[in-house]
């Protein structure tokens, strides 16, 4: 038997092969958008691959389940909760999977969502590892908030909390202390507050170190469970949608977008996604072009601050970086709204940014209009400016009308990656206004 684990880095995702090497045969866990690497792995193991089992329908990204179903012939294994409009077997509470010496059991542990599920692994019959989804992490729980409003099955915050407190202590805690521990996602994730940068832990290290785990009652949990949870982005109920249904293949949508000239100029008033590092960015680009830079988070921010079924056109400066960029959108589904993507090679002096004049404001930052585009629990932990006004970065788009434009307006967040984007936010909302970005500056007000 082996467990191969795949990591997302710019999701904090991770996915799972499970080999039965005498039967030569693999079961996958919660896939990711690219089915290919789980096919270089079958390949190079000379198995094939036989199931693919759901934990439940992912929030953060889309998944390539439809598609390996399609291609291999692969069984699709989702909860009955789920109500699947793909090809699928129920995979309730008690069901098993037999490859070789391998078993593999659902146990129903709602609580991030109403069907979730995790997947006890028996070797030999014992129990060696289970595969937690959401409902378990390193160090954390899976948030209870995300399926107010989205899949078949919904339920209030407060009910999956409470689901949550009983699915950890009455199913998972009961496991064995030397079960390993496998979640979907590590450090980074947005389904819960506190993941840890391990990729594995066992049953027994939770019990000790995993916070939401401690003796406590369950209203205390629930409390627990509801305070200091990180925003939710806009893409998040659009992935639910979509995982329910099957997603179409990976390549064939990436091929299916719309490759224009470069420097291609597009329509007045049109969105525009702008992946170029941030000093390249302000020193010329696009009217109405956000700055989203290309890197590990992009991916996440595009679908923060730009709405499902939002049409946009997407900038990079090569045609790698492009390709690149189209990637990461298909990862959250959002290859299907791009317009048009296109390369700028040289300078684009439409629109250039002003630079700020650091010692003017540290001399005298009251004479700006200051925006912290930080989450509104970064803000509440630690304030850099008395006067800034906060307006987290997914809801800025939406509220740039509370910006007040009798001075100049400086954007700051944590780091300077959030700030590129947020200056380039208001200053294409705000025509006329000087909107300076503080960028890494801001390390030298904490």
């Amino acid at each position: 038997m082996k467990i191969e684990q795949f990591k997302d880095k710019g999701l904090a995702h991770y996915s799972y092969a499970i080999l039965s090497e005498c039967q030569q045969e693999i079961v996958l866990v919660d896939p990711a958008r690219d089915p290919q690497p789980y096919y270089d792995y079958a390949k190079a193991n000379g198995a094939r691959i036989v199931g693919v089992i759901e934990t439940h329908p992912h929030a953060d990204f889309v998944s390539s389940h439809l598609e390996i179903h399609q291609t291999t012939g692969a069984t699709i294994y989702a909860h009955s909760l789920v109500g699947a409009d793909y090809p699928h077997k129920a995979f309730d509470e008690g069901a098993e999977i037999q490859i070789g010496k391998i078993k593999l059991k659902s146990i129903h542990t709602p609580g991030h969502s109403p069907d979730g599920i995790s997947v006890v692994l028996e070797h030999d019959g014992k129990a060696n590892a289970v595969f937690t989804g959401d409902t378990l992490f390193i160090g954390d729980v899976g948030r209870p908030d995300l399926r107010e409003n989205a899949g078949k099955t919904t339920a209030k915050r407060e009910q999956l909390a409470r689901q949550l407190y009983h699915s950890t202590r009455e199913k998972l805690m009961k496991l064995a202390d030397d079960v390993w521990v496998y979640p979907a996602h590590g450090a980074g994730s947005l389904c819960g507050k506190g993941l840890s940068e391990d990729n594995r832990s066992t049953i027994g290290r939770e019990k000790i170190g995993n916070y939401a785990l401690q003796s406590m009652s369950e209203a205390e949990f629930v409390k627990l469970m509801l305070e200091d949870q990180p925003f939710i982005p806009k893409y998040f109920e659009y992935n639910v949608a979509v995982n329910k249904q099957g997603a179409p293949a990976f390549q064939v949508s990436i091929e299916g977008v719309k490759i224009l000239g470069s420097n291609y100029t597009p329509e007045e008033g049109a969105l525009i996604i702008d992946g170029r590092d941030q000093l390249t960015f302000k020193r010329g680009h696009l009217k109405n072009a956000i700055n989203i830079q290309e890197g590990d988070k992009f991916e996440t921010w595009l679908g923060s601050i730009v709405a499902p079924g939002e049409p946009y056109y997407l900038v990079a400066d090569n045609e790698e970086k492009l390709s690149s960029l189209i990637t990461k959108a298909a990862k959250i589904g959002y290859e299907s709204f791009i317009r048009g993507a296109f390369v700028i090679d040289g300078t684009i002096d439409e629109v250039i940014n002003p630079t700020i004049d650091l010692n003017a404001f540290k001399q005298a930052p009251d004479r700006y209009t200051i925006i912290d585009v930080r989450n509104e629990s970064e803000v509440d932990g630690q304030t850099f400016f008395s006067n800034a006004i906060n307006i987290p970065l997914p809801q800025l788009r939406e509220r740039t009308g509370e910006v007040p434009t009798h001075k100049p307006v400086v954007v700051h967040c944590a780091g300077g990656y959030r700030s590129a984007a947020g200056t380039s936010i208001v200053a294409a909302a705000l025509p006329g206004v000087k909107v300076l970005d503080l960028s890494e500056a801001v390390n030298q007000f904490k």
